[in-house]
């Protein structure tokens, strides 16, 4: 029996690398901070499949995908998987609650979005937002509604992409100067004509993600992992994670999706990296899809 690992998950606040075997469904390992941590991966980088309501059905043709992309999934199963998915607008049916969200990652660094309101705040650890705020709440299109107002009308994207958002990560202002940003935007969003009349506003309480990331350890992020090849070895300290991003001790950053889909072995005590990296380089314009 094969453990394919699926990535990080952020349960309750903390993270964890996830895990999924055919024959025995999925798990979670929890990711302590100043844990040593050591893998090799062992064979192919394999589709993962498509998960829905929390259960995985495995990719019918059990095709590879690349080391160097974001998805562990083969185009079709990607497909497939957009196919329900509200981020994709082909879900406008969903009749569930959503909330608007302020996300902020870094200064001049904040997106707004939306969530099912049963997640919480899972989504915006999982983007990790160091600090956020809810904006409203209702029906699905009206939250999307929301959204391209204030694209429309402040010039808030709904998109960062990973690569700005680490290279600010270890370098932040102070816990008020982001609240203050926050809130600001979230008087301004709150203030706009034009709200859609079904979502109702929600009173500013800003959220900081600081200590659940550990961002108070965080060196300068240096170097980022590319990709995982066959054989190849991550090690390190991890410190603090934000995000899909696990950070090392030694400024060695890991985007979590590049594990999805490998069998991970761990690796004697003695191991260094060695896989593929490259320098973190001071924010640049990106597409948010993109690794780097």
């Amino acid at each position: 029996m094969t453990w394919w690992c699926t990535g990080i998950r952020w349960q309750d606040g903390s993270p964890g690398i996830g895990w999924y075997a055919a024959e025995r469904g999925e798990r979670d390992s929890p990711l302590g901070y100043g844990q040593r941590l050591a893998f090799s991966a062992r064979g192919e980088r394999h589709c993962l499949g498509v998960r829905r309501a929390g259960k995985r059905t495995p990719c019918p043709a059990h095709r590879t995908v690349p080391g160097r992309t974001g998805s562990a999934q083969c185009p079709e199963c990607a497909r497939l998987d957009r196919s329900f998915s509200v981020a994709a607008d082909t879900n406008a049916a969903d009749p569930r609650p959503y909330r608007v969200y302020l996300a902020w990652f870094g200064p001049g660094l904040i997106k707004v979005g939306i969530t099912a309101e049963e997640r919480g705040p899972a989504r915006l650890l999982e983007q990790g937002a160091v600090t956020w705020a809810w904006l409203g709440r209702g029906p699905l299109m009206a939250a999307r509604r929301t959204e391209e107002l204030l694209r429309a009308a402040l010039g808030v994207p709904d998109r960062i992409a990973y690569s700005r958002k680490r290279a600010v990560r270890g370098r932040l202002p102070s816990s008020a100067e982001r609240a203050r940003e926050v809130a600001e935007l979230h008087a301004r969003a709150v203030a706009l004509p034009g709200w859609p009349e079904s979502l109702e506003p929600v009173h500013c309480e800003v959220g900081d993600h600081a200590a659940a990331f550990g961002l108070d350890a965080l060196p300068t992020p240096s170097r980022v992992v590319t990709e995982l090849v066959p054989g190849g070895t991550v090690a390190g300290l991890l410190v603090g994670a934000a995000g899909p991003d696990l950070h090392f001790a030694d400024g060695l950053v890991v985007d979590a999706r590049l594990l999805a889909g490998w069998e991970l072995a761990a690796a004697p005590g003695d191991a260094v990296t060695d896989v593929p990296l490259t320098g973190i380089e001071p924010p640049a314009d990106a597409e948010q899809d993109g690794l780097f």
